[in-house]
């Protein structure tokens, strides 16, 4: 059974394409489910139960938290059968895996596939999943079917089940859905024809019971049908004009006509003519009218309609007052939806995991709760911690707190990012060693973290937990250096506070500042940046100012002398983008040239050697829009959506899957070419995505990474109520994975865990840092090895995974 997802292609920042749902295995009475979704990057992840390989992770242990299928491919659409799965690549070739006991798969055979087959070499423009039977339409509009054809449900005149896909007739169709003993479609005429068993009307033909269909038989005389889709024994059905229609088995009033009695001809379901998405399964079916409201009736057991209930409706009743709903799919006990936000959202039973949260396991969730990645905007790196703003205007921090630099009111560290406040209009941020200054849409001004020199601008040295606005004055830049603060107001004056031992305030002393000094009246500064201890500004008319600690020559003007206020560097009036070190400074041209001046012991400054610099020097010949310097290391966007680094690398922090240092940029981040934003912190860096997705990558001491393992590459980080969240590591105290230091001279390492009893539902899997599982083996004891020998040289993950936790730490394979 196909539940099929109707987005446009570019509706969505994070486009799920298709979510799947909850199957009764009837020969246990209990369930079996499990679930797919296709991110907007084109990665297909599955989760839930697994026995018969249908995650196609290459295993058969049931997930509680999404894993990639198919490593390296990109997908348009999947759907989920009884414990099987068909997904179409974006090429158009058709994809299968799974159970295939009756043919099911297509692939000539009745062999189970636990990861996925290419079905022939034909290019596919829909597929429909059904208990053990399948329908596809090719990209010439052909409809084809295989797999089990009891009561005639393949429809091509026989009972004889297929092993490949048959073409049934001639016509041409632009729908069809497979439902658990019967099939339905429209052609392109606009006519509806359904075929196979009959048992509660399903058929829409004024019969039911054993009048089978063995062929595709048309429905009524309209020639107006939309769409269609098929529940279990039920069939619901849109009409061009807006109309819904329902027919077939009706026990848990799932037609919507206020009634539990089957129909066996099409009934108007109300006198709407305003529905536009339908999505209906076993028991419960949910819409969307065109206002963007969403609508659910049916069965309730287990809060699948999402009304905060467990009544049963048997008509159509609203679910909240929201009107963004963009589509949805309707499991058998659990439901998922999508947003206009492009946000995903899940309810219902979550027994295996089907709705994709491993902190909801048994749960059931009467209400909706957001499922999907959050979109990310900005993200700042401190010494040991991050603050990051989402799409929506919220603020969020994880890592080190012991100074309260995190802004949630306590001195507690977080592994994983945690909402500040519930304020949605947070619009930039710049985070120092261990305070941070942030802007509002409204232009005013906050701060919060550690306060020793008064960085916080409140006249005083107190320490802040949460974020507090400074004054009433409006504000348009703000930038946090080590133990002080920059700030353009509105009407473009330059202010400062805080330390000012080396001038770095810019006012022409070194008296430290508590309170938001006017550094300069002009009004034409454009941005500024504050370091260590110097600082750097642009104006309006491209011309780039210094001032501050000149030991390093990080000022740029050749002289290693202090400058106490603001002095033009060079001539020049075309710079762009400006961003200080600790002892350098790397900048942007408007022509798209890198510049880099300081200290360059670790290679920093980019140019192929370890020698200090005093004036600006040109770094290769590539075209750059952001370059960002930490302590001892740079990170830097090409035009062409390409992230670099270069300088230290003793914690990974460059995201090249080393820790190597670099004394010139190399590649980071793998192949994407879809980075946006990136920050340099000390030994740890932040970088967002395109499409929104948040990444970290280098140390995580202090979780300053958002995810409980450090990373010598990018990897994904999802707020907790992302689809693939990690056990906070706060809640596994009593949980250890540990790997001895060395690597046998055999090639074997040595790992050791505690805090739980082995079992055969525990694995342990060896990742690259590309994400891929090059080992995946049981765990049987609390004590063993893996074999690595034939392993590639770097580092490595090494996680320990069951249906409540991942546990991981990293190894090195010399």
């Amino acid at each position: 059974m196909k539940l099929p997802l109707r987005i446009p292609p570019t509706a969505m920042r994070s486009l799920l394409v298709s979510l799947l749902f909850l199957l009764p295995l009837l020969v246990t009475a209990q369930f079996q489910t499990h679930s797919a979704s296709i991110h907007a990057d084109g990665t297909l992840w599955a989760w839930g139960s697994n026995s018969k390989g249908e995650l196609g992770d290459g295993t058969t242990f049931h997930r509680m938290l999404p894993v990639p299928v198919g490593l390296g491919m990109r997908w348009r659409s999947v759907s989920v059968g009884e414990e099987y799965t068909l997904a179409i690549s974006q090429d158009g070739t058709l994809w299968a895996w799974g159970n295939n006991a009756q043919g099911q798969l297509g692939d000539g055979t009745q062999t189970m596939r636990i990861t996925p087959v290419q079905i022939g070499t034909a290019t596919w423009k829909s597929v429909s999943t059904g208990t053990y039977h399948s329908i596809g339409i090719r990209q010439d509009g052909t409809l084809w079917t295989w797999g089990n054809n009891s009561y005639g449900l393949l429809g091509d005149g026989t009972t004889t089940s297929r092993r490949s896909p048959v073409q049934i007739g001639t016509a041409t169709w632009q729908s069809a859905e497979a439902g658990e003993l019967y099939s339905v479609g429209v052609q392109t005429d606009g006519t509806l024809w359904t075929w196979g068993g009959n048992s509660t009307g399903q058929l829409g033909n004024g019969t039911q019971g054993t009048t089978n269909r063995l062929t595709p038989g048309q429905v009524g005389l309209a020639t107006t049908w939309r769409s269609v889709n098929a529940g279990t024994y039920s069939i619901m059905a849109l009409r061009q004009d807006g109309s819904l229609w329902a027919w077939g088995n009706n026990a848990s009033g799932q037609l919507g006509d206020g009634t539990r009695m089957h129909r066996s001809l099409p009934v108007q379901i109300g006198a709407a003519f305003s529905w536009s998405v339908i999505s209906a399964c076993s028991n419960h079916t949910l819409a969307i009218r065109s206002d963007g409201t969403l609508w659910a009736w049916g069965d309730n057991t287990f809060g699948q309609l999402a009304d905060g209930t467990r009544l049963m409706r048997t008509l159509p009743v609203q679910v909240g007052a929201l009107s963004t709903w963009q589509s949805i799919v309707a499991g058998a006990y659990h439901s998922m939806g999508t947003r206009r936000d492009g946000s995903i959202w899940a309810w219902g039973y979550n027994g295996t995991g089907q709705v994709g949260s491993a902190t909801l396991s048994m749960i059931s969730q009467t209400a909706p709760i957001q499922t999907s990645p959050a979109v990310w905007q900005q993200v700042a790196a401190g010494i040991a911690h991050s603050v990051a703003i989402q799409q929506n205007g919220s603020l969020w921090a994880y890592g080190a707190n012991n100074l309260g630099q995190l802004g949630d009111g306590t001195t507690t560290a977080r592994s994983f990012p945690l909402q500040i406040g519930s304020s949605l209009s947070w619009a930039t941020l710049s985070v120092g060693d261990h305070h941070a200054v942030a802007l509002r849409s409204d232009g005013t001004l906050w701060t919060w973290g550690y306060n020793g020199t008064g960085q916080l601008g409140d006249a005083t040295t107190t320490t802040r937990l949460i974020p507090q606005q400074r004054g009433t004055a409006t504000w348009r830049n703000a930038s946090a250096g080590t133990d002080h603060t920059l700030a353009i107001r509105s009407d473009g004056t330059l202010w400062g506070w805080g330390g000012n031992g080396s001038g770095q305030l810019g006012d022409g002393t070194t008296i430290t500042r508590t309170s938001p000094t006017l550094i300069s009246a002009t009004t034409d500064w454009l941005s500024v940046r504050a370091g260590k201890t110097h600082s750097v500004a642009i104006r309006r008319d491209g011309t780039l100012w210094i001032w501050g600690s000149n030991i390093f020559g990080q000022l740029g003007d050749g002289t290693t002398t202090a400058r106490l206020q603001p002095v033009q560097l060079g001539t020049a009036t075309t710079w762009q983008h400006v961003s200080p070190g600790y002892r350098s400074t790397t900048a942007v041209q408007q022509d798209g040239s890198l510049w880099a001046w300081g200290n360059n012991a670790n290679g920093q400054l980019g140019d192929g050697t370890s020698t200090q610099r005093l004036m600006p020097t040109r770094i290769g010949s590539a075209l750059w829009q952001q370059v960002e310097t930490g302590e001892t290391h740079t990170l830097g966007l090409q035009r062409d959506g390409t992230l670099w680094g270069w300088g230290s690398n003793s914690n990974g922090q460059l995201g090249d899957g080393t820790l190597a240092q670099r004394l010139a940029p190399v590649p980071a981040g793998s192949s994407a070419t879809t980075w946006q934003n990136v920050s340099a912190g000390l030994y740890h860096s932040g970088a967002i995505q395109g499409n929104g997705t948040l990444w970290g990558w280098g140390d995580d001491s202090d979780t300053q990474l958002g995810i409980p393992t450090s990373s010598a590459e990018p990897l994904l980080i999802y707020s907790p109520a992302g689809p693939l969240p990690v056990q906070p590591a706060a809640q596994l105290t009593q949980i250890s994975l540990s790997v001895y230091p060395t690597i046998t001279a055999q090639g074997y390492l040595t790992y050791v865990s505690s805090g739980f009893a082995p079992s055969s539902g525990v694995t342990l899997e060896v990742i690259n840092w590309h994400g891929q599982r090059v080992r995946v083996l049981p765990m049987t004891s609390a004590q063993g090895q893996v074999a690595v020998a034939d392993l590639a040289s770097g580092w490595y993950l090494l996680r320990l995974v069951t249906d409540q936790h991942r546990l991981m730490t990293k190894f090195y394979k010399p």
